[in-house]
């Protein structure tokens, strides 16, 4: 059956107009469009005035001196999540503007003809990269609210898992940003390790990327003695992988140059924007919300919260 429209959905006041910028962004485009109306005027005022001489031809011609450029959504380094319209002197960038909403979804609207369990599949697809955490965290939210105590082996089921997905995500950006700053080999590598999580993934849950093992109250079922013994294999051998991909990227002269120095962000910086993750902790914040605010059985581990002061991508 159709949903009614809502009349509060951005865009139902314009009737039979197709208009292509969402309403929400009106000021971002009203400022694109300005600049773009502000460099056909003086192009054309240009041409009125003749050949304009070499000093004012290159202030009009931003390829002269500056450059705006479209990165995304359809960009190799942005796999379709934003728009980010940036002024470039050289590499530097000098202007951003960010456009987002490429993954909306609905996730809200969708969810209000659902139950509960019902809901656990589209929680795979709120944040691909990390599946199992999404289901993680729609369940905890559930029980919470309904007051359910989840057994303490499903406890540990859900951190161990949750913690593999956190593993595959963190390969994937690494991966890829690796490539993008010309280390192409480094994306191999972290996929190798993606696919043996997804391995791992198939054999406990049944499906590879879009799990939902999580159940409201507790797991679809435990681990099995081969699941168990993939784990163990993967965690043993995944540390020593780690140190040879910093082995490599510590002596890559265009991963240190394209990354030391860059995109900065004081600890201050950090704070005040609500910066959360590596991010945060790359600016010298040691804080982890496992540690600090610690669900499942987090608060029964030890680990080291690591920490780097630079606070530029390198960090």
């Amino acid at each position: 059956m159709a949903q009614p429209q809502r009349p509060d959905f951005p865009g139902n006041d314009l009737g039979d107009q197709f208009r292509f910028w969402p309403k929400h962004n009106e000021k971002i485009y009203e400022r694109l469009e300005s600049k773009h109306a502000w460099l056909e005027e003086k192009q054309a005022a240009a041409q009125g005035d003749g050949e304009p001489p070499a000093t004012q031809k290159s202030e009009l011609d931003p390829l002269e001196n500056e450059m705006i450029l479209n990165i995304g959504p359809q960009h190799p380094a942005t796999h379709g999540v934003l728009r980010c319209v940036v002024k470039l002197d050289g590499e530097t960038i000098e202007k951003s503007v960010l456009d987002i909403g490429y993954l909306h979804r609905g996730i809200e609207k969708l969810a209000e003809s659902k139950t509960y369990q019902e809901f656990m599949p589209y929680t795979d697809r709120m944040d691909y990269l990390s599946p199992y955490s999404n289901n993680v965290a729609w369940c905890l939210a559930v029980e919470k609210l309904a007051g359910i105590e989840v057994p303490e082996r499903a406890q540990w089921i859900r951190m161990i898992m949750s913690e593999l997905a956190r593993i595959s995500s963190h390969c994937l950006w690494l991966g890829v940003g690796m490539m993008d700053a010309g280390a192409v080999s480094g994306f191999v590598w972290t996929f190798q390790e993606r696919e043996e999580i997804y391995s791992i993934m198939d054999e406990v849950a049944g499906a590879r990327f879009t799990v939902s093992h999580s159940r409201i109250g507790g797991v679809a079922n435990d681990f099995s003695p081969r699941a168990i013994e993939m784990i163990r294999d993967f965690i043993e051998k995944f540390p020593s992988r780690i140190e040879g991909w910093e082995g490599l990227l510590n002596k890559n002269r265009i991963w240190i140059e394209r990354n030391k120095g860059v995109g900065r962000l004081t600890k201050e910086e950090a704070l005040e924007l609500g910066v959360t993750g590596p991010n945060l902790r790359g600016s010298g914040v040691p804080y982890d919300v496992r540690r600090f605010e610690p669900y499942l059985k987090y608060d029964e581990v030890d680990f080291t919260i690591p920490v780097r002061e630079a606070g530029d991508c390198l960090a």
